[in-house]
């Protein structure tokens, strides 16, 4: 989770959990629960509370960061039709079309929360993509096809 400083746009907190060795990042493990999906697929809700991250404060800075935690609600809701995308197996695994997925566009609500030594922050209750863009869906990369 990333914050800027309004006004200038600088970046200036990096809540994160690291780069692994495979160089995936942005990602956390969740508890099963946390993630709820609706029978048809189009209705999502993740509630996380309390993650443990480290703020390094900009990405890839390489700085040590300080511990910290981050809760969100989530929402999404699908408002199109499902689109399959990817070739699989049907292509090498480093090609990039070398992962299955269906997504629909979506609209999402949201809440976030966060604090470290001595900062704190909290979004608007509610804050929506209405008037941008959210997507929604399952995918899989090649590593698991």
């Amino acid at each position: 989770m990333d914050l800027y400083e309004p006004g200038s746009g600088a970046h200036v907190h990096d809540f994160n959990r690291g780069i692994l060795a495979s160089g995936l990042f942005w990602t956390m493990p969740v508890a099963e629960e946390a993630l709820r999906i609706s029978n048809d697929g189009r209705h999502a809700v993740l509630n996380v509370h309390d993650a443990v991250v480290i703020d390094s404060f900009a990405f890839g800075s390489g700085a040590e960061g300080t511990p910290g935690t981050v809760s969100v609600h989530v929402e999404w809701h699908a408002t199109g039709p499902t689109v399959e995308r990817g070739k699989g197996k049907a292509v090498g695994p480093k090609d990039p079309g070398a992962f299955r997925g269906r997504f629909e566009v979506a609209v999402s609500t949201a809440e976030f929360t966060g604090s470290e030594f001595g900062f704190s922050f909290s979004s608007n209750p509610g804050v929506s993509t209405a008037k941008t863009f959210a997507e929604m869906g399952r995918e899989r990369n090649g590593s698991f096809l």
